[in-house]
């Protein structure tokens, strides 16, 4: 779950935000005062890979997002032409609603599909945000779905009131009929990972899933020491991930075999001792990226564990790095006390930073050359130029995340709802 647990969503009522901010002024005071600095070890490994081919922008049933984050690397790097997304920005439609929106849609073809935090599962159909159908799953939920070979993924937080269960279902991409259906012992809100006729994800319980993609059934569990939160990541046979114990783990994929681990070490805000990591992690240029909530942002080498840096920042790190090619690889984050960072990839040097207020809690995206960050502190989406940092384009109507794009389009979310934007013709 994010900062806080979930409550419906109304949690953000005056007294509870009353809370909220006075706790995210402790927790920036601890993180800021009680904690040993930055590491670097410029001699780890870094394979400085050339850029990913600039995708020109594809018809509307050939695109896909159809993951958390974009690729099973979770770099939430969108390559695009220089240039190719730039303002004025027109509205093409907008999906309101009361319910909370924590976490991204996902895109295969002209079908989007979004989890909102009641549990359901939203099918929308991309052109013109009609919704098509919706499928209530469970009471809670707080994770992006994944989308392939016409069925769509989710993992739920509560199966109903009270219960301490999860679930995952595989549903129809065309009607939102049930694949399967699986009760989970422990609450899941890890964002799906699909990959060649396999679901990854992990949950409250410790537990990391392989299952079969077509049927549900278990390939494999693997048992961290913590919570795992987050969603999977994955690259070069292996699966990466944090968790609540301040373990960084990597396995291998077909067996689930651990292939290494690595702890964050230090003194966390609040008691929180190594941190918590909710951060999902990206995986670049041969490094794992990965934020948590003792207020670091952690570089390992994903082929051994080796600790490559530490950056400090000034309140909880919630955020899931994306990771871009601007100046050799760059990663972008933010901090639970509002500072978006764009940090060196290679040795964790700060390229620059922007001091928004506020509270960041969502990963960034990043779409060819500007990138898109949320503040949920001021509920505002901001896109700014990945190699600078300048300001390109701002709504005073974000939340958690800033949402994805297909190139032709932003398809920004708020706190409670979905807009399209495509350029004005000049």
């Amino acid at each position: 779950m994010r900062p806080f647990p979930h409550i419906g969503r109304r949690w953000l009522a005056a007294g509870v935000v009353a809370i909220l901010v006075g706790a995210a002024a402790v927790a920036g005071l601890v993180v800021s005062s009680s904690r040993p600095g930055n590491i670097s070890n410029p001699d780890v490994e870094y394979v400085a890979t050339q850029p990913p081919p600039v995708e020109k922008p594809k018809p509307a049933k050939q695109f896909s997002w159809p993951l958390y984050g974009y690729t099973p690397a979770r770099t939430r790097y969108l390559p695009l032409e220089t240039n190719g997304l730039r303002p004025p920005f027109g509205r093409v439609w907008r999906l309101g609603g009361a319910t909370l929106l924590e976490f991204p849609p996902v895109i295969c073809g002209q079908g989007m599909f979004i989890v909102k935090n009641t549990g359901s599962v939203y099918a929308i159909r991309r052109s013109d945000g009609y919704l098509r159908w919706t499928k209530r799953l469970g009471r809670l939920a707080a994770s992006s779905p994944a989308c392939g070979n016409g069925t769509v993924y989710a993992t739920i937080l509560q199966t109903s009131r009270g219960s301490k269960r999860g679930r995952v279902a595989a549903l129809k991409a065309k009607t939102g009929a049930t694949r399967w259906s699986r009760v989970l012992p422990s609450r899941s809100e890890s964002s799906p990972l699909l990959f060649r006729g396999r679901l990854y994800f992990g949950s409250e319980d410790g537990r990391v899933y392989a299952l079969d993609a077509k049927t549900g059934s278990v390939k494999w569990i693997y048992r961290a020491g913590g919570a795992v939160k987050g969603a999977l990541a994955m690259d070069g046979g292996k699966l990466y991930f944090g968790d609540y114990a301040g373990q960084v783990t990597a396995l291998d994929r077909a067996t689930g075999r651990r292939v290494w681990r690595s702890s964050t070490g230090g003194s966390g805000p609040l008691g929180a001792g190594e941190g918590n990591l909710y951060s999902t992690a990206a995986v670049a240029y041969g490094r794992v990226f990965i934020g948590s909530t003792n207020g670091f942002v952690y570089s390992f080498s994903s082929r051994t564990g080796r600790l490559a840096w530490r950056h400090k920042t000034g309140g909880y790190v919630y955020s899931s790095p994306a990771v871009g090619p601007a100046g050799g690889g760059t990663v972008y984050i933010g901090s639970y006390d509002g500072t978006f960072f764009a940090l060196d990839a290679r040795s964790g040097k700060v390229r620059w930073t922007r001091k928004s207020g506020g509270r960041i809690s969502g990963a960034a995206a990043i779409f060819g050359d500007i990138v898109a960050y949320a503040n949920l502190g001021r509920r505002s989406v901001a896109l700014v130029s990945a190699s600078t940092g300048r300001l390109i384009w701002s709504r005073n109507n974000g939340g958690f995340d800033p949402g994805i794009s297909d190139g032709k389009h932003l398809y920004l979310q708020g706190y409670s709802m979905i807009q399209a934007w495509q350029e004005r013709k000049r």
